[in-house]
């Protein structure tokens, strides 16, 4: 049943007050919104869950663990803990974990779900629950001599006091760009999660007291996570969970040092658009980590246009990390008799819908219509997927 039909028997529920019927229906809404992203959870008898915009922020399982994977030590401290997911699972790797949230409610939630039995937790796992602001819980360890960490986490809140959304690192809460000095202090790594919408480039400048280990991290080609994770060597990883044996890493001064070669050599090489050509597009993690020449350097592909982020090659590159497709014309050139079509641009003059509607195009098919520059100009192309 509906979360949305449930709550209209209320009348049904009588015997409950209604603090007991709203978080009744908080406990099955948390349960249905989360148990594909939440497994492990969902598996666990009396888990308690929090109110819909928690569980609609917090990592997924998959990401979580992953992150986990990356770091492991005796002590560490999440001193953004939220919901408690990334917590739960990165403390598998330690011996004791401080978890640090500022919401009197997530605390005690977490409080309970921590004293659980679970299948993930082994036996003598510590977590201890700190009902404060990371900047208070930083300050009381100041006096403290021998107080160290392994690990210290944060997932910094990406929206200001009215709820906006920010995209400076300066302007999330907590600020980790003052913390950072404090945090270096008190932990030999530091791990930093956050938004996908953030520049990369201007996050590294603000946190230049440290040298970072960037992760790239997406779900079925869609980003979801940036990672730091300081006293790195400065390496970049941009991965797909569905599709870690594609994983590219690579620094930003093999990126800057690369030579992708140009389309104006496709011609040369005999290569005109016509029927064989191969198109790629790289995964979104590896457009995010910024790889545009390197992929193609490392690939032996053709890059489009110096702004068109497709490559191409005359035979099939296996195993890309990334979208593939083969060309089976130039539109201009032929006939264009199709009626249906996926429509995909790349630095091309139309949107996808004004492109649809020149073309007299409907959604729908196998076909891909391609807009994109190739050497400057606007090419369409009509390609199958591989």
């Amino acid at each position: 049943m509906k979360i949305e039909d449930l709550a209209l028997q209320r009348s049904k529920y009588k015997h409950l007050s209604d603090d007991e019927w709203r978080w009744f229906l908080q406990q099955v809404e948390g349960k249905e919104r989360t148990a594909d992203k939440l497994p492990t959870f969902a598996s666990i008898p009396d888990y308690w869950y929090p109110v819909r915009l928690s569980c609609e922020q917090c990592s997924s399982e998959l990401a979580a663990r992953y992150k986990a994977s990356l770091v492991s030590g005796d002590t560490m401290a999440d001193l953004t803990g939220g919901y408690g997911v990334d917590t739960y699972f990165l403390s598998e790797n330690f011996t004791h974990t401080d978890y640090v949230e500022q919401n009197a409610e997530l605390c005690r939630i977490a409080t309970h779900n921590f004293s659980l039995p679970t299948p993930s937790l082994p036996k003598g796992k510590e977590i201890s629950v700190h009902n404060s602001t990371a900047e208070e819980f930083l300050s009381s360890l100041s006096g403290e001599v021998g107080r160290g960490y392994d690990l210290i986490f944060l997932d910094p809140a990406r929206r200001d006091s009215h709820g906006g959304k920010v995209f400076r690192l300066e302007n999330c809460t907590p600020n980790v760009v003052d913390l950072l000095p404090t945090l270096l202090a008190h932990s030999k790594r530091v791990l930093l999660k956050l938004s996908p919408m953030l520049d990369l480039t201007q996050a590294i400048t603000s946190l230049s007291q440290a040298t970072w280990d960037i992760y790239v991290v997406a779900i079925k080609n869609e980003v979801k996570e940036l990672l730091l994770v300081s006293n790195g060597s400065g390496k970049i990883t941009a991965i797909d969970l569905d599709k870690k044996d594609q994983a590219f890493t690579f620094t930003r001064e093999e990126e800057s040092y690369s030579e992708a070669v140009l389309q104006a050599q496709l011609q040369c090489n005999g290569l005109t658009g016509e029927a064989g050509l191969y198109l790629y597009e790289p995964s979104a993690a590896i457009l995010k980590a910024g790889a545009y020449k390197l992929i193609a350097e490392r690939f032996h592909l053709l890059k489009l246009d110096a702004n068109t982020h497709l490559y191409a090659s005359d035979t099939l590159i296996p195993n890309f990390p990334g979208r593939v497709w083969q060309i089976k014309f130039e539109i201009k050139k032929h006939k264009f008799e199709i009626k249906n079509a996926n429509v995909l641009v790349r630095n091309y003059p139309l949107s996808p819908k004004a492109l649809k509607k020149k073309l007299h195009l409907r959604d729908g098919g196998t076909a891909f219509v391609i807009g994109c520059r190739v050497a400057g100009k606007p090419t369409l192309f009509y390609a199958e997927r591989v």
